[in-house]
């Protein structure tokens, strides 16, 4: 299956609680961590959610 880049542009501080466990779950740890998830429809809904937060690397 496809994969994409996800990339961690701002702070998580601040953030709500279930911001922060979708970044947990996408596996974004600090900012400027990219990591390579799946292109699947629920993690695409996860990167919408907090898409204040991260960039879409190509």
């Amino acid at each position: 299956m496809a994969t994409i880049k996800v990339k961690q542009i701002k702070s998580r501080i601040g953030s709500p609680i279930d911001q922060k466990r979708t970044l947990d779950s996408l596996g974004l740890k600090k900012m400027n961590h990219v990591v390579e998830v799946e292109d699947t429809p629920s993690i695409l809904g996860m990167i919408r959610k907090v898409r204040h937060l991260v960039q879409v690397v190509k």
